[in-house]
């Protein structure tokens, strides 16, 4: 399986983004996007993940079964953690277990492998914000999907947290998976390339008519 963008163009309200934005990740290799604030990070993630669209451009899952299985095979992690307060950490990750599909690890081998063992029964509310993060880290873990989007999935956790989820994300790459993370911190998350989108310059773009694959 691999990610193939090519001459991808990104606008938001009157302002283009970045333009002719072109590569491909191979299984089994993360791809790490840097570039300061504003050059277009995040929304080229919401873009991979189907939640926008571009203004010109070509993107594709090779190796899907079918071109409409593109969102069945994406894991995306935005800046929200996107729980329920008023549920318990367990009644949130089993949600988001049975939407996904493809189970893997149960919530609980999940939650122990982010280090939330033993906070199963909490309310989200009374989470630390590390621990919020950990939780929605632990959504990758409970559902079979290939391609890992993640939005500065470090954020708001300690050096262990990070060191930990390290280890998971490599793991991940390991056995053949993708990643496509946006950061401003260092990342290890194995064999990767990089990606700085600040040396998109919108002049270098060539219009064409979207093909979602």
């Amino acid at each position: 399986m691999r990610l193939v963008v090519e001459n991808l163009a990104c606008r938001r309200g009157e302002r283009r983004l970045f333009a002719g934005l072109g590569f491909t990740l191979e299984a089994g290799r993360a791809l790490i996007v840097t570039g300061p604030n504003g050059t277009g990070k995040s929304s080229l993630l919401r873009i991979l993940a189907g939640l926008a669209r571009p203004e010109s451009g070509r993107l594709r899952l090779e190796g899907a079964a079918e071109p409409e299985d593109f969102a069945e095979e994406v894991h995306y992690l935005g800046h929200l953690d996107a729980h329920k307060a008023a549920l318990s950490a367990q009644e949130n990750l089993a949600f988001w277990r049975a939407m996904l599909g493809r189970p893997a690890l149960t919530v609980a081998q999940a939650m122990e492998a982010v280090g939330l063992g033993g906070l199963e029964r909490l309310p989200v509310a009374v989470l630390s914000a590390g621990q919020k993060r950990r939780l929605a880290l632990a959504r990758l873990l409970v559902a079979q999907r290939r391609l890992w989007l993640l939005d500065e999935p470090t954020t708001a956790l300690d050096a262990a947290a990070q060191a930990r989820f390290g280890e998971l994300a490599r793991a991940h790459v390991e056995k053949g998976g993708l990643i496509v993370a946006a950061t401003h911190a260092p990342l290890d998350f194995g064999p990767s390339d990089a990606l700085d989108l600040g040396a998109w310059r919108p002049a270098l773009a060539v219009a064409e008519p979207v093909e979602m694959e």
